[in-house]
């Protein structure tokens, strides 16, 4: 499951679209890492939905399954600041069967290699709005069947209803447990 990656520098902006320097427009921050994420893993079969709401009230940046039912859980990182100051990631480990830090090119990631960062427990993407590259493949920690349907399940019904409200907005009023409300 390891791609390359065409790694291209990031321009922080507060609008996730910035100009590429060759005509069109690119992702940039966070939207750009998904992105570039989200290509990586749809190629290698694991479909994803971005900020899925999980039990507990937290948001998982993308969540997908593999071909194999596996859950599979990104987390998205794109300053030193915001990696080194999230407290809640851990969480995310009892909601799938591999964990990933998905990260900015140009983000110092040695402090993912130390013990409070679990690296024996989480792998770790590099990603650009274009593409990504998995740098440490995420070991296969495997939820409790009865877990993993729950999980499933409710990715299934959340990617459902966003398809739904899509279709029709006056929807978007149902189902807030799946919106994360």
């Amino acid at each position: 499951m390891v791609d390359s990656v065409h790694a291209l520098p990031l321009r922080a902006s507060s609008d996730p679209r910035v100009n590429d320097g060759i005509g069109g427009v690119a992702l940039a921050g966070a939207s750009a890492v998904a992105r570039g994420i989200g290509r990586l893993l749809a190629r290698n079969g694991i479909w994803t939905i971005t900020e899925m709401p999980l039990v507990g009230g937290r948001r998982a940046d993308l969540m997908g399954v593999d071909s194999r039912g596996q859950v599979v859980i990104v987390e998205i990182k794109v300053s030193r600041a915001d990696l080194m100051s999230d407290g809640k990631w851990t969480d995310y480990l009892d909601h799938c069967d591999r964990f990933y830090w998905g990260l900015s090119p140009n983000l110092d990631r040695q402090c993912l290699d130390t013990a409070d960062f679990h690296p024996d427990r989480c792998g770790v993407i590099v990603a650009d709005s274009y593409d990504a590259e998995i740098l440490r493949p995420a070991p296969l920690l495997k939820l409790a069947a009865a877990r993993r349907k729950v999980e499933v399940e409710r990715l299934a019904r959340c990617a459902l209803r966003r398809r739904q409200v899509d279709g029709d907005p006056h929807c978007a009023t149902w189902g807030g447990e799946l919106a994360g409300q």
